[in-house]
Parts: C-alpha cells; sequence; structure tokens
C-alpha cells in the first residue's frame, strides 16, 4: 500500500469513488437550502398568523378593559384621620371574633384572610353542598350579627349625604381583613343574592383589584389580569353594569403587601333563596363561636403561615392520650404535634405527673 502512494486503505478507496462525495455534497446542500427556505416560510407564515391573532386578541382585551373603567365609580372619601377612627372599630370588630363573642356565622376564616359578615351573611365556596353560579343561598335571619352602629354612623352615613347610595339601601356589611399575601380568588358577587351597585371601602393600606384573571393553584399562580384597578386607602369603589356583572373580579396575593381591610356595603334581594330548615348547616343564633387565640398579629404577618402543617384531628386525639402519643411521636408527621410531645416529654421528667398540653 505504500508502494501505490496510499498509508491508508480509506484515502485509496476514496480516490477511486470520488463521485459518490459530490453526489453526498450536492445532495446535502440541496436538503439544506430546502429545509431552510421550507423553515423560513413557515416562520413567516407563523408569525404572520401570531401577529394577525395578537393584534385581535390585544384589541379585545382593550375594548373588556374600556367597558369594565366605563362601569367603575371611584372617590377619595375618607381622610387619614376618618381612616385611622375607622380602623380602631375594625380593630375591636377583630377582638371580638377572637373572644368568640359572635355569632358562629358571622365569622369565616382562611388563611390570611377573614371575613366578618352583619346584618345578611351567605354560604359560598367550599361551604356549599353543590359547586357553582347560583348556589349561594343566605343564611337564616338572626345566624350572623347586626350591622355594628359604627359602620352605619362612620361609613354609611358618609357614602348617602355624597350621594354614593341612597338612604336604606344597605342591609349587609361584609368586613374582609387580609393579611400580607392573602388574596381572594376571581367571582362575581351572587346576582340572585345581591342588587347592583356594589359598594366597597378600603383601609390600612393601598391595594389593587384586578378583573378577568384565572386562579391556578399548588402553588397559586394568576393570569394576567383585563383590567387593574389602584384602590387607595380611604377611597370608595362603586361597581356596577359589566364591571359588577360580566367579568370577574380579584384580589391578588401580590397586590396584599401590608394588612388591608375592606368594607363590603350591598342589598340584598327581596327574593334571595335563603337556606332551609333541613340544611346540614343549621346553627343556634345565639351559638357563639369558641375562643380562638391567634398567635399572628393582625398588623404582621408572615406570608408563608399559610403552607404550614396544620393541627390535625388525629394530633388532637392522640394529646388527650399521652401514652398514644409517645408511642406514635417518631410517625407522626405534624411538624407542632412533634413540638408539643418534645414538651411534654420534658414536663414528665422533671415533674413525674401527667402534664395537660396546651394548643398553640
Amino acid at each position: 500500500m505504500a508502494a501505490s502512494g496510499y498509508s491508508d486503505l480509506r484515502e485509496k478507496l476514496k480516490s477511486m469513488t470520488p463521485h459518490r462525495d459530490e453526489y453526498k455534497n450536492k445532495h446535502a446542500h440541496e436538503t439544506s437550502n430546502g429545509s431552510e427556505k421550507s423553515r423560513k416560510r413557515k416562520n413567516r407564515e407563523s408569525d404572520g398568523d401570531e401577529c394577525e391573532h395578537s393584534d385581535d386578541s390585544t384589541e379585545l382585551r382593550e375594548q373588556e378593559a374600556r367597558r369594565v373603567e366605563s362601569s367603575i365609580l371611584q372617590k377619595g372619601l375618607f381622610t387619614a384621620e376618618d381612616c385611622a377612627l375607622i380602623e380602631e372599630k375594625i380593630d375591636e370588630v377583630v377582638a371580638k371574633a377572637e373572644a368568640g363573642l359572635y355569632r358562629e356565622h358571622t365569622v369565616d376564616r382562611a388563611p390570611l384572610r377573614n371575613k366578618y359578615f352583619f346584618g345578611e351573611g351567605y354560604t359560598y365556596g367550599s361551604q356549599l353542598e353543590k359547586r357553582g353560579p347560583g348556589q349561594e343561598r343566605l343564611y337564616r335571619k338572626g345566624e350572623v350579627d347586626e350591622i355594628p352602629g359604627w359602620v352605619d354612623e362612620l361609613v354609611i352615613k358618609r357614602l348617602v349625604s355624597e350621594g354614593v347610595i341612597p338612604e336604606g339601601f344597605v342591609n349587609s356589611a361584609v368586613i374582609n381583613d387580609y393579611q400580607p399575601g392573602g388574596c381572594i380568588v376571581s367571582h362575581v358577587d351572587p346576582l340572585h343574592i345581591f342588587a347592583r351597585p356594589i359598594v366597597s371601602v378600603s383601609f390600612f393600606s393601598d391595594s389593587a383589584l384586578c378583573f378577568g384573571c384565572r386562579f391556578q393553584f399548588k402553588p397559586i399562580r394568576v393570569s394576567e389580569p383585563v383590567f387593574v384597578l389602584p384602590v387607595r386607602r380611604g377611597s370608595v369603589t362603586v361597581l356596577s353594569g359589566y364591571a359588577a356583572d360580566d367579568i370577574t373580579h380579584c384580589i391578588r396575593p401580590q397586590d396584599i403587601k401590608q394588612r388591608r381591610a375592606v368594607i363590603i356595603l350591598r342589598k340584598t334581594r327581596p327574593d334571595a333563596p335563603r337556606l332551609d330548615s333541613d340544611s346540614p348547616l343549621r346553627s343556634s343564633p345565639v351559638e357563639r363561636r369558641p375562643v380562638l387565640k391567634a398567635k399572628r398579629s393582625h398588623r404582621r404577618a408572615d406570608p408563608d403561615a399559610a403552607h404550614r402543617p396544620r393541627v390535625l384531628e388525629m394530633d388532637k386525639e392522640e394529646n388527650r392520650h399521652p401514652s398514644l402519643s409517645r408511642r406514635r411521636r417518631h410517625s407522626s408527621s405534624s411538624e407542632n404535634y412533634w413540638k408539643r410531645s418534645q414538651e411534654y416529654e420534658k414536663h414528665r421528667e422533671s415533674s413525674g405527673r401527667k402534664v395537660k398540653m396546651r394548643r398553640h
């Protein structure tokens, strides 16, 4: 092979069949050019479709945003001094609720958000036997506390004097108390329960009301809103028409950076359905909520609090049987229960007697 001038058999074979390499190179070049042209053509078509679709979608969203904005009235009626006085009253409501001084259905607790119903309350969300719009029901008369006098004197009368609502319009007042990171999912205030307009007054901090969002959970995510309405402390927001009936509104977690409270004032429809006497939610109107001593502050809160392990019913049962809790200590998945078990062991070793555990 060396005598023929080749040191590698592959080189010799290559020299004997030069047409193969020429064909391969030519074919590869043509294929590359063809695929590139095809790809460019597809991209142009795709870009054109996407651009056309994007323009249409943007225009529709802008039209919807204008419809929302046109059906909202907003005024800054309450001064900083007015707000401070009303916020003190809201704190008193929170304190009374924690002391168990309200009727059972007056208070509705959720992670980073508590509701306080006055005048009229209603079932919604997970409280419904059947899910979906139109299934909401008013509680029976007397199952929530009456509207506090300070709400009428400090808020409702001011709105009447400013011509925001007519006198005698309000028979339902709800206080929503949000901690940082709290939210309320997209919804429309039940049309069969409440007349329009929907009036709300904001306190403690500035926030935003968003329209046309979609929520996803685990982890919580919120789509881009159609319209964002800044909501200032002391401002009054009135929803009617399209904003109240034809598009959802919500409070996003990212819009609650500090504690925020809102007083929602509405009128129930005369024919609004109520829970019947056979409902599983039936309770005595004089029942009082048990004392709940919340560990968190109502001025500041940890946004991650909602994701921490909760005390389960099985944990409570095991606390009532210390010997059982010792046997199952290592298999429990509750962080709170583990801490209580450790405290119990320390007390038992130091005192030599059974210690009644406190719930934290």
